[in-house]
């Protein structure tokens, strides 16, 4: 397999995979459903829809990724989750189902490497140019910084080392979908035009801590600070009662990824373009920081090849 990381910037990234059809659960699948699946797909926060203006002009905006012009964009009715999918609710997928991650099959997934104990920092290789990046063997959602590693304190945690792939299959299992780049954006906003984050243009106001991104002067953490995901309910939620749209994990989107399609493509339910190498994710990290991956901003993306995991990405469904 080739390890090679398509964009190394924000999520390394496995780099060969095809492209894979978005699965909509069908009679057969239907049936097949437990309660634990049941449980999953309930309990999502119903949106009218309508209008927005989606996209960024911010000053850093990234060029690179497409993340302006801004422009108007209507998106229809569709309910999301209030969380990203937690530790505890993908165990109960794989119980149903068997399901086997991508990074268990490969048998290895990219971890931050200050989560490491020496010995296997040591042993994994790093990703060639963030070497912040290492391949740990054995790292998963059920290991999420490899052999040692357990979910013993991170069951409403999100989970981690999920590929677009896993998170897709939750997905058909649970009757549910990934949210559109354009229904994620216009949940995350919560209802606000044109604000950096879901709650304003200030991202700590009055001094207070609204996400999880890094602390420091990456890649050096803060003395105090404790890297690393949180809860999914942790801080407080947007204007339409959804939590850490942005920080803590990114999410993966349905559309694939193009950097210029949406320019001259639909503005009237847009599901991005109809193939590509890369799928879209939104929202920002834990190890988000101004002086390194600044897209904790609600207008901000970045993508991710359909196979890749990380130790940073997640994802939440909509119907």
């Amino acid at each position: 397999m080739d390890t090679t990381p398509t964009r190394s910037c924000c999520t390394p990234g496995h780099g060969h995979a095809g492209p894979a059809a978005v699965a909509r659960p069908g009679a057969a699948a239907a049936a097949r459903r437990t309660d634990a699946a049941g449980r999953a797909a309930r309990g999502l926060v119903e949106l009218p829809g309508g209008t927005f203006l989606m996209g960024s002009d911010d000053p850093d905006a990234v060029t690179a990724d497409g993340e302006g012009p801004v422009r108007e964009v209507e998106v229809g009715a569709f309910a999301v989750s209030a969380t990203t999918v937690t530790n505890a609710a993908f165990a109960s997928f794989v119980k149903a189902t068997g399901h086997v991650t991508e990074a268990e099959r490969f048998g290895f997934s990219y971890v931050f490497e200050a989560f490491l104990p020496p010995g296997s920092r040591a042993a994994s290789p790093a990703v060639a140019g963030t070497p912040w990046w290492r391949a740990v063997q054995g790292a998963n959602w059920r290991a999420p910084s490899g052999p040692g590693s357990d979910l013993s304190r991170r069951q409403d945690h999100p989970v981690v080392h999920v590929s677009w792939n896993d998170a897709n299959a939750y997905c058909t299992w649970s009757g549910t979908r990934l949210p559109t780049e354009a229904e994620w954006e216009y949940a995350a906003r919560g209802g606000l035009a044109r604000k950096r984050y879901p709650w304003g243009d200030d991202l700590a106001p009055g001094g207070r801590r609204m996400l999880a991104i890094w602390q420091g002067d990456f890649p050096q953490p803060e003395p105090g600070s404790r890297p690393g995901t949180v809860p999914v309910r942790a801080h407080r939620p947007n204007g339409f009662g959804l939590y850490n749209t942005v920080g803590n994990v990114w999410e993966w989107c349905a559309d694939w990824f193009s950097a210029d399609f949406h320019r001259t493509g639909p503005r009237r339910f847009p599901s991005g373009p109809p193939d590509g190498s890369a799928r879209v994710m939104r929202g920002g990290s834990h190890l988000c920081h101004r002086s390194y991956c600044n897209r904790y901003r609600v207008g901000a993306r970045s993508s991710n090849t359909p196979d890749s995991s990380t130790g940073n990405i997640g994802f939440r469904v909509a119907r």
